[in-house]
């Protein structure tokens, strides 16, 4: 019986979303692609006419992309993310 052979070429991954801070509305590990900052937003945080748990102060834009819906995802695989989508991670 043949064997099937497998590419050792990198399949088409999907784009991670990218999303202003100003419309994140969903919980989950986000990545600011130019630092490598990683950042945990729990739903507790986006709770409407609370008090926001998350706040950034830059005189740059950012390019925030979401990595899962899951804030606590393990480092690890954020870090792997980070790397199949060519974005350093600083943590």
């Amino acid at each position: 019986m043949a064997q099937a052979s497998q590419s050792i070429e990198a399949q088409h991954r999907k784009t991670l979303p990218e999303i202003n801070w100003e419309d994140v509305k969903e919980a989950g590990c986000y990545v600011d692609e130019s630092s490598g900052d990683l950042f945990r937003i729990p739903a507790e945080a986006l709770i409407a006419g609370g008090s926001p748990m998350v706040v950034r102060e830059s005189s740059g834009a950012s390019r925030l992309r979401q990595l899962s819906t899951d804030p606590f995802m393990s480092s690890l695989k954020a870090r792997l993310l980070c790397a199949q989508h060519n974005i350093e991670p600083n943590f």
